[in-house]
């Protein structure tokens, strides 16, 4: 007996969302679409770049070996 207007409620409420058409604001749009305008790009203009460790990548690679190998040795399997 409940089901017959629950179903003619959810009905109804699907083909409110199917033909809602809100107002639509076309200017707004058009500036989201636009892109910045003359406004800095970052927050933090003197943002510091980020230091090269380019030189320390490989310091310590020789001193501990491969990582991978020992991994596969420890597990036991059964």
């Amino acid at each position: 007996m409940g089901r017959g207007r629950q179903k003619a409620k959810a009905t109804k409420q699907a083909r409110e969302m199917k033909y809602f058409t809100p107002a639509t604001d076309y200017s707004a749009l058009q500036r989201e679409l636009s892109g910045p305008s003359s406004r800095p790009s970052s927050r933090y203009p003197e943002e510091p770049a980020e230091p090269d460790y380019s030189a320390y990548e490989d310091k310590y690679a020789d001193q501990f070996g491969e990582e991978d190998d020992e991994d596969e040795d420890s597990r036991r399997i059964g």
